[in-house]
């Protein structure tokens, strides 16, 4: 849904001035996704399968409002708030844990010079795992999302895949080039140096993307973590009948010694111009203490139908199997409806 001029009307209501409306010029957007389905999920070395409906399913359910004002010069003042829910209970957030705006929730500027944003963000690394696989922002369909930010597959990168605290700075996309860099200040009395930092590159040529993200952590749900690194290479490539997607990423927490390394290969396949067939592979080597290591493969293969430009339906089946225990099967059908 748009709406134009509503901050200018409640200004021109509240001061009863003709003069504010004669130049402000704004929009407000209301956007949003519901999304639901049903699955019988089971993780390798888990619990036994269980039947339910869960809400994350291929994208977790949000809706947000955005705002830009026009400064003149090309300049604009934009405002972004979204918060995730869960439509199965009606429950806010994705668990009781999250804000009540815990997607993003940011004010800054735009125009020829980039984006400047101040507040909290999506973390970059997921941005760019969301690129470079068919399953996108999944959590629990994606295997590359699931190894590496799903506590349960092994949770290889430190902290949520949205930060707090944000400044980011995005670039004009040059030649196919966009840079995007954020910095989190942990905001910790006699902790100068607790910090979040991370920065990406995207190029995108024709049927070719690909992204390169790097980051620092060591704030993790408001307190002080062992200062992490990670990294994440990967590329698409869209011959039109076929989309290949691939990537490599790795961490190592400093204080410990301790680090993984993933590497993912994905399809998709538009088998008609509404049914397309995904399939993705992910494999997570991690080194503990002693050098014990322990290893994760996943694999998920789905089919999803377009109904209309909003609407989609899904089948998926993932296949897990964590060294030293069994594998496991999760199987799930659902719908999304975009607004």
């Amino acid at each position: 849904m748009h709406v134009r001029s509503l901050p200018t009307l409640a200004l021109c209501v509240a001061s009863l001035s003709v003069s504010h409306c004669a130049w402000a010029q704004t929009s407000v957007t209301l956007y949003g996704l519901v999304g639901l389905d049903m699955a019988s999920s089971k993780r390798s070395g888990g619990p036994p399968a269980t039947l339910m409906q869960q809400a994350p399913g291929l994208t977790a359910p949000y809706w947000g409002i955005k705002t830009t004002e026009d400064l003149s010069g090309g300049t604009r003042a934009v405002a972004v708030l979204e918060s995730f829910f869960q439509p199965d209970t009606g429950g806010t957030g994705r668990t009781s844990a999250d804000p009540f705006w815990g997607r993003n929730s940011y004010v800054g500027l735009e125009g020829d010079f980039g984006k400047l944003t101040f507040g909290r963000h999506t973390n970059l690394m997921y941005l760019g795992e969301q690129a470079v696989n068919p399953f996108q922002a999944s959590i629990l369909f994606s295997p590359l999302v699931m190894q590496t930010f799903v506590a349960s597959y092994g949770g290889a990168i430190a902290g949520d895949t949205v930060w707090n605290d944000g400044i980011q700075y995005s670039s004009p996309t040059l030649n196919g080039l966009k840079a995007t860099a954020v910095y989190a200040p942990g905001g910790m009395a006699g902790a100068s140096g607790v910090y979040n930092a991370a920065a990406s590159l995207h190029y995108t040529a024709g049927p070719f993307t690909a992204v390169a993200t790097v980051q620092r952590n060591r704030v993790v749900a408001g307190a002080a973590a062992p200062s992490q690194d990670a990294y994440l290479a990967g590329a698409t490539y869209d011959f039109a009948w076929l989309k290949l997607y691939g990537a490599v990423q790795g961490t190592r927490t400093n204080t410990t010694g301790i680090g993984s390394h993933t590497y993912q290969l994905g399809l998709s396949v538009p088998l008609t111009a509404q049914l397309s067939l995904l399939g993705e592979w992910a494999y997570t080597r991690r080194t503990a203490p002693r050098n014990v290591a322990s290893a994760r493969n996943t694999g998920a293969a789905g089919l999803d139908y377009a109904l209309s430009k909003r609407t989609d339906v899904y089948v998926v089946t993932v296949y897990d199997r964590q060294s030293g225990n069994g594998s496991a099967m999760t199987y799930a059908i659902g719908i999304r409806h975009l607004f």
